[in-house]
């Protein structure tokens, strides 16, 4: 009984007919969930940081438990220091680890300038709300990238677009995609980003020379704004260069042609716009740092001055197999399932299996090989695994990778072990779905307490 009550749930969920209905009261019943599991946590949480920050403008709905401002309670971890600066700027050096705050603070200092209140409370009341609505976002983007890809003609292909996006939906990024983290901005700029990319693919296709450009200008702004967010939206700009190199060596084989010459030319300018999210802030913090008298900083003196890379090697420790210590091992086990999916998900993609479309229901809307569009793909995941795993504070990958959306796809494709059955594909991603669920639950509870994994 309680199964056929499931199913019934279900279906009403993620019915096919109105897809995009079904996944927004799909995603705002998850976010109250989650909303409800962090803020029932009692008390201000076994790490008592948050109360160190000033109440000045505070919330007035506070939480029940105690004197902390409701919206605080999702102050945890690195949202201290994104609160920080969003609310005072760049005061300490290892706050330039972080490039999310820019976008928070900018939304803050619109809502001020509009004669909005201010206060850390708000401002962490801002990131919720920037969080739920660049959750939504990317939802939405990700059913569109899908449908890019596997076209959304038929029932079956419309079921892999729909279970896509309902597994972003609940992600085990979990209170990281409420809380006031640039995960979710990240998310929606990166699938955004692949969205209007793979449009691109399609518009060249169709010899849609003004619209290709656009597109992929576009894709490279929000790439860049990504890299400001997160620095692995850098891997993005990987897109940018397989297809330059591709070009560059049909000119050397076929010979110069003006065609060629101008998509080259776009393709050289995207790279270098996705580029400067990253180098921006890096000018920035040398002309604070590097330009005035007085000692100076030893990153100054670098070949390639960083101060993004040491910071992170200097306060945080991140490095080539620094994390790979006894005392961390619990954590690399807590990011393991993610990092075989990750790795699994990128091999899948990279071989492109060209019996992908017929497997998903019937030709594909797009006149572009998913195959294709897959493996371009693959690629920026697939590093994103592997420098999780040798270089990062691995356990963030269960965060960070909600932003990439080949594992989705991987989870759909494997789960379902006939595209043609919808009804035993839905039962197959159950497991799957049921166990991002506890983990997002779980997690959001210890977010809520201020415990790890961060």
């Amino acid at each position: 009984m309680a199964a056929m009550a499931r199913e019934s749930l279900s279906a009403k969920l993620l019915r096919l007919d109105n897809p995009i209905a079904s996944l927004t009261l799909s995603f705002w019943l998850w976010k109250a969930l989650l909303f409800i599991a962090v803020a029932a946590c009692p008390g201000p949480g076994y790490d008592t940081s948050t109360s160190l920050i000033p109440r000045e403008g505070a919330s007035p709905f506070a939480s029940i438990h105690d004197s902390l401002p409701l919206p605080l309670k999702f102050a945890r971890w690195d949202a201290i220091y994104f609160l920080h600066i969003a609310e005072e700027g760049y005061v300490f050096e290892q706050e330039w680890a972080f490039s999310y705050p820019r976008i928070l603070g900018f939304f803050v200092s619109g809502i001020r300038w509009s004669g909005g209140l201010g206060g850390p409370a708000n401002t962490a009341l801002v990131g919720m709300v920037l969080s739920h609505v660049a959750h939504y976002l990317s939802v939405l983007a990700l059913y569109r990238l899908s449908a890019n890809i596997f076209g959304h003609a038929t029932p079956t292909q419309k079921l892999i677009c729909v279970l896509s996006a309902a597994l972003h939906i609940i992600s085990p990024a979990g209170a990281f995609l409420s809380a006031p983290y640039g995960e979710p901005i990240f998310s929606f700029l990166n699938i955004s980003g692949y969205y209007l990319y793979t449009s691109s693919l399609i518009a060249e296709h169709n010899r849609a020379v003004f619209l290709r450009d656009l597109r992929v200008l576009t894709a490279a702004v929000f790439f860049a704004i990504a890299s400001v967010v997160r620095s692995n939206g850098i891997l993005s700009g990987f897109l940018f260069a397989y297809d330059a190199a591709m070009l560059a060596w049909a000119t050397l084989t076929q010979g110069p042609s003006s065609y060629n010459a101008r998509r080259l030319a776009v393709l050289v300018v995207g790279g270098c716009i996705t580029a400067m999210g990253m180098v921006v802030p890096q000018i920035l913090a040398y002309r604070i740092y590097c330009t005035g008298e007085g000692h100076l900083r030893p990153w100054c003196s670098w070949p390639l001055p960083s101060i993004y890379s040491w910071v992170q090697s200097y306060y945080w420790n991140v490095g080539f197999l620094r994390y790979w210590t006894v005392s961390n091992i619990p954590l690399f086990l807590l990011a393991a399932p993610m990092l075989v999916i990750l790795c699994k998900s990128s091999l899948w993609a990279l071989k492109a299996p060209s019996t992908l479309c017929s497997e998903s229901g019937g030709q594909s809307s797009s006149p572009v090989s998913p195959g294709s569009m897959l493996f371009r793909l693959a690629v920026p995941q697939g590093l994103l695994a592997v420098m999780a795993l040798t270089s990062y504070h691995v356990q963030i990958l269960n965060r960070i990778s909600s932003g990439y959306p080949i594992w989705y796809w991987w989870l759909v494709s494997t789960a379902m072990s006939s595209f043609q059955d919808p009804h035993k594909s839905r039962r197959g991603l159950s497991v799957a779905a049921q166990a991002m669920v506890a983990y997002a639950l779980i997690q959001g509870v210890l977010f809520g307490s201020f415990l790890p994994p961060a």
